[in-house]
């Protein structure tokens, strides 16, 4: 295990390289790991690709929900490879330390995709909404145009921000130790190490968290209120059930992703234990885009059909 350090001008001794502990408290399952992480992202890839792939194949898909579901695939993959195989890594060559530069690549990477993930499930939130409620200018609305600025501005909206945190971040000093004791570099146990007072840190962080995760999630609730209120409208239960179908898989995949990170990110600094975040951040960083393929494919008859269509064919 490495610990690399520089004397400060003050003689605090500041850390140039972290060491990742990640799973390193399972002595028993060190085995085990490495062989469940590589099937989970193997699956990841597999699954978010096929969605990818048969939403460009198949004509029947070239509609803007599906548009928005291949972008969420594509993100999921983005997303994920981020993090796990870092860990991969790790486990297998027994190797946890991680430098500066490539802990705040990482960090900036994650948080990025993350804000990008937050906007994509409001904006899919949205043509949800538009597509149930205001079914007659639907059409108009979400035409090609709209749907590639949506997902544009998904992709790249959090990207200023994000850098920015990122850099004020590792713009502290850390000192005492350099082990992290998470399976990633994110921002609660990163900000444990850093020396001084990080009670402003701490602020920014909710103030950013407000910003690209509350207010998309409040937006995702009233988009639902109102198709909710709609969906009940409807004169016949058949109506009734494939609308709800069309939303529930949505509705899941929000509930795990924002559940899991408001949970992280809004606990005071005090309150944070390692394994409780480590459980958390696997929610929303391999447990989410594992089961999207699956959340969707069961969920929305036309992807099963698509499949269906293209393995017919092959």
């Amino acid at each position: 295990m490495k610990h690399e350090e520089k004397e400060a001008d003050d003689n605090v001794s500041t850390v140039v390289q972290f060491v990742l502990l990640g799973f390193s408290e399972l002595s028993n399952l060190q085995g085990f790991l490495p062989g469940v992480f590589s099937i989970i992202y193997v699956a990841i890839l597999i699954g978010n690709s096929l969605i990818v792939i048969i939403t460009r194949l198949d004509p029947a898909l070239h509609k803007p929900m599906y548009f928005f579901l291949a972008h969420f695939s594509i993100l999921e993959i983005c997303y994920v490879s981020v993090t796990l195989p870092r860990i991969l890594v790790s486990l297998w060559t027994k190797d946890r330390s991680i430098s500066l530069l490539s802990c705040a690549t990482q960090l900036c990477f994650f948080l990025v995709l993350g804000t990008a993930e937050s906007f994509l499930l409001a904006v899919m939130s949205y043509d949800r909404y538009l597509a149930i409620c205001n079914p007659l200018h639907y059409p108009l609305v979400m035409n090609s145009k709209k749907c590639h600025l949506l997902a544009a501005g998904s992709w790249l909206g959090g990207m200023p921000v994000q850098i920015g945190q990122t850099c004020q971040i590792f713009s502290l000093h850390f000192c005492h130790t350099n082990q992290i004791n998470h399976f990633f570099c994110d921002i609660p146990p990163i900000l444990k190490l850093a020396c001084g007072d990080t009670s402003v840190h701490e602020v920014s962080v909710y103030v950013v968290v407000i910003l690209v995760g509350a207010v998309p999630f409040m937006l995702i609730l009233v988009s639902y209120t109102k198709i909710i209120a709609t969906i009940l409208r409807l004169p016949t239960a058949q109506g009734r059930t494939k609308a709800f179908s069309t939303c529930s898989s949505h509705l899941l995949v929000v509930v795990l992703f924002f559940g899991s990170a408001s949970i992280t990110y809004f606990r005071p600094k005090s309150s944070h234990s390692a394994g409780t975040d480590k459980v958390l951040s696997l929610f929303y960083t391999i447990v989410t885009p594992m089961f999207n393929p699956v959340i969707y494919t069961l969920r929305y008859q036309d992807v099963i059909a698509a499949f269906r269509r293209l393995f017919l064919k092959t």
